[in-house]
């Protein structure tokens, strides 16, 4: 019986051809976008799609890329955990969302740029550029490996497979159809792989509303567990979830993942005109607002099921990220295929992200390290570089789902990572598009204190986690379990003897305080150090008296008010510096036509100007 401890079904034969059917067909996908593209053999084509994509299935492979394995399984065990504090993320996404789209898209379109980390160098130096790139790099490939292993991890508890081959496996796939099709590939792949993962949580939410007898019961029993304590005001830093952390700590860890992360940013400037752009960041955010709603339905779902039998105080799992996949198998391993289904959205995920990564750290290096250092490179040759970069890059994403072994939280520790890395250069980049007194030494000096900062904070908070009146976690009881064995020092507050030996261990005076910061702030404190700092630099250092800054590499009054275009006063300013400099008036590429119809209207308002 579905929530009382006891052993469930095993994976069957229906279930691993659906499993295999759906990544084979998403697999198939990616290749059919290979070979109707083989003739587009240009970088050009292979990095961006050549900047020929449309807003919907940009923004379902924003949204499906943010979709990671560890969303799919984290996501609903933290409101089974924590409640639905999580669910105020739709905020963060909402104001992420505006961010982005109306400060960074008409920038990056201005300058026409593959990778993101182009703009450090046309706005400080080189050295800076090349440290931006490989703290992206370091990131990106730490993260995509903890997407591998974490969901292989736990489906290999529940369902037998086995951990290594699965972790190769995925590698293998996503190499294949990145290496082959490029961005194009991944893009269509992550519109099928985006509805197989809602379908596999609506699939969890019907069935459990079934055996609960509706939504009213879930949502019931949610209520009186505890687990729809939304809004807490406290202003208290060090409280893991609060209104607070999320919407002002998240939005900007958000910000910090759209704005200027190469995975992201990628996808929404290979779109055709900036219109097209910021129309996928907007539909990306009704995206995010639906996943996250239907992975927090899920967890109160799994919460009035379990609510009586905890699982993992029980035993039946050995960790908490197995809590959904033991959920799938207990509640749908009488239908045979639907448990396959679910396991494909886990794998989904992982899939869209890891092909997101390797696609997008090709892109930074190529463009970042390589056509710098040999600039007479022919386009044949930056094709094969670009496959051969995609193997490569996919086997060090599989190498490093080792490392993420050593993680705790996981969905904690990848939100983590992004704060800690991406916090201080985003700092770096409002600074260069506010601030044109700031210079090449300032930014570099912020930059090193945010990154010191963060990383400090971060790992002290990984060696020392914080006490659990801070994380808040609620109460599960297993007075309903069948399991005879149960011991009986076991409480209806589990994970009891785990914090007990958390906390005994000798703890320093910063690990209640500065290392128990909630993960959410780690990427404001990143970027107030690195501005600060910065600033404090550039004023002692002359600011930017004598380097050269192009006006075009900060932030005007028509970006954030006019939707793709220039106001006349900057249209002058730009033709008159140089008639051909009318790139990011829409889109960065133009056929001759369409280049020598802007100019006769640029012209046409300096007449009247």
């Amino acid at each position: 019986m579905p929530g009382s401890g006891g052993p469930v079904a095993l994976f069957s034969v229906w279930d691993y051809v659906v499993f295999a059917g759906l990544i084979l067909f998403a697999a198939g996908i990616g290749l059919f976008q290979a070979i109707r593209g083989r003739k587009e053999s240009s970088s050009d084509d292979f990095l961006l799609g050549g900047r020929q994509m449309t807003a919907l299935p940009v923004a379902l492979s924003l949204t499906a890329s943010f979709m990671s394995g560890i969303t799919v399984i984290g996501t609903p065990a933290e409101a089974y955990l924590y409640g639905t504090p999580f669910w105020l993320f739709v905020f963060s996404y909402t104001i992420m969302s505006i961010f982005s789209a109306e400060i960074f898209v008409p920038l990056f379109y201005r300058l026409s740029i593959t990778s993101t980390y182009e703009y450090l160098e046309m706005r400080y130096n080189k050295l800076i550029r090349v440290i931006g790139t490989s703290m992206y790099i370091a990131q990106t490939a730490l993260y995509t490996g903890m997407v591998i292993y974490a969901p292989a991890l736990a489906l290999n508890q529940i369902t037998g497979l086995n951990l290594w081959g699965v972790l190769v496996a995925t590698g293998v796939v996503c190499i294949i159809y990145c290496t082959l099709g490029g961005l194009k590939a991944v893009i269509w792949t992550d519109v099928f792989q985006m509805i197989i993962m809602l379908s596999g949580f609506m699939a969890v939410i019907a069935r459990g509303s079934v055996l609960q007898g509706g939504l009213g019961k879930i949502w019931n029993d949610s209520y009186h567990g505890g687990r729809l304590e939304t809004f807490s005001f406290d202003p208290d830093p060090l409280r893991r979830h609060s209104f607070w952390t999320i919407v002002v700590g998240g939005s900007l860890m958000w910000a910090s993942m759209y704005s200027i992360n190469q995975s992201q940013v990628q996808r929404y400037i290979s779109c055709k005109t900036m219109t097209h752009a910021k129309l996928s960041l907007y539909i990306n955010m009704v995206g995010l607002w639906v996943t996250v709603s239907l992975a927090m339905l899920s967890g109160l779902t799994m919460y009035s099921i379990y609510k009586d039998c905890d699982p993992f105080t029980n035993k039946n799992v050995g960790a908490t990220d197995q809590l959904l996949p033991y959920l799938v198998m207990d509640i749908l391993g009488d239908y045979p295929g639907l448990p396959g289904l679910f396991v494909a959205a886990a794998y989904s995920g992982t899939l869209s992200t890891v092909s997101s990564s390797i696609n997008a750290l090709v892109a930074v290096t190529v463009e970042d390290f390589l056509k710098p250092a040999w600039p007479m490179l022919t386009e044949r040759q930056l094709s094969w570089i670009n496959m051969g970069m995609s193997v490569f890059y996919g086997g060090v994403c599989i190498g490093m789902a080792g490392i993420a072994s050593l993680m705790g939280n996981i969905l904690q520790a990848a939100l983590s990572i992004f704060g800690m890395i991406s916090g201080p250069l985003l700092g770096l980049y409002l600074l260069g598009i506010f601030f044109r007194c700031v210079n090449s030494t300032g930014g570099l000096s912020g930059l090193i204190c945010g990154l010191v900062i963060t990383l400090w904070v971060g790992i002290g908070a990984q060696l020392y986690p914080p006490l659990p009146e801070k994380t808040l976690r609620l109460p599960l009881s297993v007075d309903g379990c069948i399991a005879p064995e149960m011991n009986e020092t076991t409480t209806s507050t589990p994970f009891t003897t785990i914090l007990q030996t958390t906390t005994s261990k000798p703890r320093p005076d910063l690990a209640d305080n500065w290392y128990s910061l909630s993960y959410l702030y780690f990427c404001p404190v990143g970027i107030i150090v690195t501005m600060v700092t910065g600033l404090i630099i550039s004023a002692i250092t002359g600011g930017c008296k004598q380097e050269k800054t192009r006006p075009e590499l900060f932030i005007g009054k028509s970006d954030l008010i006019c939707f793709g275009c220039n106001s006349d006063s900057e249209v002058s300013d730009l033709i008159e510096k140089d008639p051909k400099n009318i790139q990011g008036l829409d889109s960065p590429v133009f056929s001759s036509n369409e280049i020598a119809l802007k100019e006769k209207d640029c012209k046409e308002k300096m007449t009247k100007l």
